[in-house]
C-alpha cells in the first residue's frame, strides 16, 4: 500500500469518525448546542427533534479537506467551493436559529454561485449522449447561476424525512468518487469520498427512527456542494452534466415535478408543504423506514448507472436516459396507486 493510499484512506475514516461522534454529541446536547425542530402541520415528525446535525456533516468533510489543503493538497476549484460553501452554511444556519427573510438567503445563495464561477465552476456547454452546444459567456453565467440555487433550495426541499437527504449525499458523493479514481483525479475523488462518509457518520443517528436533522446548514450546504461537485467533475472531463445529474436524480426529479406540479396548481411554492413523493408514501401509511430503503434502491441503481454511464456509446446513453425517465413514471403511478389504497382503506 502506497503513503498516498493510506493518507486517502485515513482522511475518508476521519471524516466518517469525525460525523458520527459529532453528531451524536450533538444529540445528547440538543438544547444547548442549536436549534430545535418542532412538529407542525406539515412535518412528517410527531416529536421535537434537533436540526444542527448539519454542523457535524460539515465538521466531518472538512477537516480532513483542511488539513489536506494545509499540506499543499488542493486546488482553486477546491478553495473557492469551500469559501462557498462557508457563506451558505453561515446564513443556513443563521436562519435555523431564527428564520432569516427569504431575500437574504436568496442573495448569500447567488453569491455563492458567483463565487464558484470565479474558481472556473461554470456551466459552459449543453453535453447530451453524441451532442454538445457551447453557451454564449452571458448564457453561461445565467444558467450557472440558475443552476446553483436551484440545487440549494433543491436538496433543502427534498430534506424531509429521516435517513432521506443523507442517504442521497452517500450514495451520490460515492458515484462522484468511483468516477474521480476511475478518471484519474485522486483530489475531486478524496473529496467527495470524504462527502460521503460524513454523510454516512451522520446517518448513524438520523437514519428512522431519527435523532437529529441536517437543518437547512446542512442540506443547503449539500445542495451547494453537488451543484459544485458536478460543474468540477464537467471541467475535469470526469462526465458529462447530465451523467452528475443522474447519479442525483432521486432528488432532481421528485423536486422539479413537484415545483411544476405546484406551480400548476397555483399554489405558493415558498411555502412548506407535504407533496413530494416520499411525503406522500409516509401519509398514505408507509413507514419512514420503508420509505428510506425503497428510496435507497433507487439511489443506488441511479448512482451505478450515473458511473457507467460516461463509458457508454452515445446510443446506449439514450437508452439509459429513456429507461430512467419510464422508471420515474412508474414510481408515480407506484405512489398514486398506494394513496388510493390508502383512502380505500380508510373510506
Amino acid at each position: 500500500m502506497s503513503v498516498e493510499t493510506l493518507m486517502q484512506g485515513t482522511a475518508v475514516l476521519v471524516a466518517l469518525t469525525l460525523a458520527a461522534a459529532s453528531t451524536r454529541w450533538l444529540v445528547m446536547r440538543p438544547n444547548q448546542h442549536g436549534p430545535i425542530d418542532h412538529p407542525n402541520a406539515r412535518s412528517l415528525h410527531t416529536t421535537p427533534v434537533p436540526r444542527s446535525g448539519g454542523l457535524a456533516v460539515l465538521l466531518g468533510c472538512g477537516v480532513p479537506l483542511l488539513l489536506m489543503a494545509l499540506l499543499g493538497i488542493a486546488t482553486p476549484e477546491l478553495a473557492w467551493t469551500g469559501l462557498a460553501l462557508l457563506l451558505v452554511a453561515a446564513v443556513s444556519y443563521r436562519d435555523d436559529l431564527g428564520g432569516l427573510a427569504r431575500r437574504w438567503r436568496l442573495l448569500a445563495q447567488a453569491l455563492a454561485a458567483v463565487l464558484l464561477m470565479s474558481g472556473g465552476l461554470i456551466w459552459s456547454r449543453l453535453d447530451l449522449p453524441g451532442w454538445a452546444l457551447d453557451w454564449p459567456l452571458p448564457v453561461a453565467l445565467l444558467l450557472t447561476l440558475l443552476y446553483v440555487v436551484w440545487m440549494i433550495n433543491l436538496y433543502n426541499f427534498m430534506d424531509g424525512m429521516d435517513g432521506f437527504a443523507g442517504g442521497m449525499a452517500v450514495f451520490g458523493f460515492t458515484a462522484f468518487a468511483v468516477l474521480g479514481w476511475s478518471g484519474g483525479e485522486p483530489l475531486f475523488a478524496l473529496a467527495a469520498a470524504c462527502i460521503a462518509a460524513a454523510a454516512a457518520g451522520f446517518l448513524t443517528s438520523n437514519f428512522p427512527p431519527a435523532r437529529i436533522f441536517l437543518g437547512d446548514v446542512g442540506s443547503s450546504s449539500l445542495g451547494l456542494l453537488v451543484a459544485a461537485f458536478s460543474l468540477w467533475g464537467v471541467g475535469l472531463g470526469l462526465f458529462p452534466l447530465w451523467s452528475a445529474w443522474l447519479a442525483f436524480s432521486p432528488f432532481i426529479v421528485d423536486a422539479t415535478w413537484t415545483l411544476l406540479a405546484r406551480l400548476a396548481r397555483r399554489e405558493r411554492i415558498w411555502e412548506p408543504h407535504r407533496s413530494h413523493h416520499y411525503q406522500r408514501l409516509v401519509l398514505a401509511g408507509w413507514t419512514h423506514h420503508k420509505t428510506a430503503l425503497r428510496g435507497y434502491l433507487v439511489m443506488a441503481g441511479a448512482a451505478a448507472c450515473a458511473v457507467a454511464a460516461p463509458a457508454l456509446p452515445p446510443h446506449e446513453q439514450w437508452l439509459l436516459i429513456a429507461a430512467w425517465g419510464a422508471i420515474y413514471l412508474l414510481i408515480h403511478a407506484k405512489v398514486r396507486l398506494v394513496e388510493r389504497r390508502a383512502q380505500a382503506e380508510r373510506a
